[in-house]
């Protein structure tokens, strides 16, 4: 065995990723955005900044890291940029350069959601208890805990007894894009109002002018609170109609609403297939709980299940007395425009029970750059997390364009793109894929689709 081998280029999917990023506008409207100069050496920060998010889907997980790995694409690419370069890039990205990435993000996702509405198949929209919710676009909010095995900045002690950060993201449920994502320390609250609304409003900027007519928003029990319940009452206008479902926190107050519910009140819910799922029951608690102060007309579904052993030590009172553990669902939905039964509360609660998804968007987030921030600067984390919001949507946007039709990778995990598409070695100039690798196929192909989508104008 020898280390001389020359030509070849190591994680040949690169080339997927970054054709995309050109193809869609991703990386002519950052270069419209971020500094340029014609000074011998200088590095384009545009191309930076695609290459290290390009790395992050590859599996970066710090700017060294993220260097070393672009040295396999030198056959394809430019020299990679220096870690110190990308780190320089990171700190300039300022709250000012940090908006106008964000607007070029907001026009690249709406060429592509453009091209998801002509793919066969049309655009993705999402399936719950056996219905279709098209014309809806579902964005998910959520909170996650980032853990750090050093004093970085703004790491704090976390509400799960563990020392990090508590960033707070939204992700379309529809096509699994990371819209937008706030850093925060690790002591910042769960349900504080001014986070959720300021990541809510980014979030709702990235959505295309053109899918706002119909939004559906999805929290868990952090939301429900006065302050973003009203708030996402005012959004409603007359061209735009805003649901919620929110996760709710039991009090003493809604157990005695419980306690009134007669027998014949609780149904049996269905499971996201549309199916009746024993064992679990639900019922309308709307009317016989008349808390003041909520925003008019909201309802309230009661979910009861019995508890498992692993819960029977945090069944409060009541639960133990009546056998069951409890779970409420707060929600303005009376009827969702074109989804036939959707104000029955079997569905809202298979609605609602559907947010549960965005954990596997926190999952794959943090399998791609955000398992952990890679610098001591709170700065240059923000920005880190901004590239692995690309990442996320560079991935997603792979998967829905040109890998839609393969079973197995248009929902695969990150590991496993990796292992099928995006390490694949290959030869230069031409890239040449292992003829037995059972995937050959699907690279290129995808390399073909991408070279026929219309480019951004």
């Amino acid at each position: 065995m020898t280390a001389d081998g020359k030509g070849l280029v190591g994680h040949a999917g690169a080339v997927l990723l970054r054709k995309l990023a050109d193809r869609i506008g991703l990386t002519r409207g950052l270069a419209g955005v971020l500094p340029s100069s014609r000074a011998s050496g200088w590095r384009e920060r545009a191309g930076v900044l695609v290459q290290l998010a390009v790395a992050i889907v590859l599996g970066a997980r710090s700017l060294l890291e993220a260097e070393q790995l672009q040295r396999h694409h030198q056959g394809v690419f430019d020299t990679p940029a220096s870690d110190s370069t990308v780190r320089r890039l990171l700190i300039g990205l300022d709250d000012t350069t940090l908006a106008k990435i964000a607007k070029v993000r907001r026009r690249a996702r709406r060429h592509v959601w453009t091209l998801l509405r002509l793919r066969p198949g049309g655009f993705p929209w999402i399936e719950v208890a056996g219905r279709r919710l098209k014309g809806w676009i579902v964005v998910d909010l959520d909170a996650t805990v980032i853990t750090s095995a050093t004093r970085k900045e703004g790491a704090a002690g976390t509400f799960k007894g563990t020392f990090g950060f508590h960033p707070l993201g939204g992700w379309c449920a529809n096509t699994g894009e990371s819209l937008a994502m706030e850093l925060r320390p690790g002591n910042a609250g769960a349900n504080t109002v001014e986070d959720h609304l300021r990541v809510l409003a980014a979030c709702l900027e990235q959505i295309p002018r053109s899918s706002q007519s119909k939004v559906l928003i999805r929290v868990d029990g952090a939301g429900a609170t006065h302050g973003l319940l009203q708030h996402l009452e005012a959004l409603n206008t007359t061209r735009r109609t805003v649901r919620y479902t929110v996760g709710w926190k039991i009090t003493p107050e809604d157990e005695a609403a419980i306690a009134k519910l007669p027998e014949s009140a609780w149904e049996t819910s269905l499971t996201q297939g549309g199916e009746l799922q024993d064992g679990y029951q639900i019922a309308e608690l709307t009317g016989v709980n008349t808390r003041d102060g909520w925003p008019e007309g909201m309802r309230l579904i009661v979910r009861r299940v019995k508890p498992s052993r692993r819960q029977l030590k945090k069944l409060t009172d009541f639960e133990k007395k009546t056998g069951w553990r409890y779970s409420v669902t707060a929600t303005n939905i009376r009827h969702m425009w074109g989804i036939a039964g959707s104000h029955q509360i079997q569905f809202l609660d298979a609605l609602h029970r559907d947010h549960a998804e965005v954990e596997d968007r926190i999952r794959t987030g943090k399998a791609m750059g955000l398992h952990n921030l890679p610098s001591q600067s709170w700065q240059i984390n923000a920005a880190w997390m901004l590239a692995a919001n690309l990442a996320c949507d560079l991935d997603a946007w792979l998967r829905l364009l040109t890998l839609h039709d393969s079973q197995d990778l248009a929902n695969a995990e990150p590991d496993t793109m990796r292992l099928r598409l995006y390490h694949l070695p290959a030869r230069r100039r031409y890239l040449r894929i292992e003829r037995t690798w059972p995937w050959a196929s699907a690279f290129t192909t995808s390399w073909r689709r991408l070279t026929q989508l219309p480019a951004v104008t």
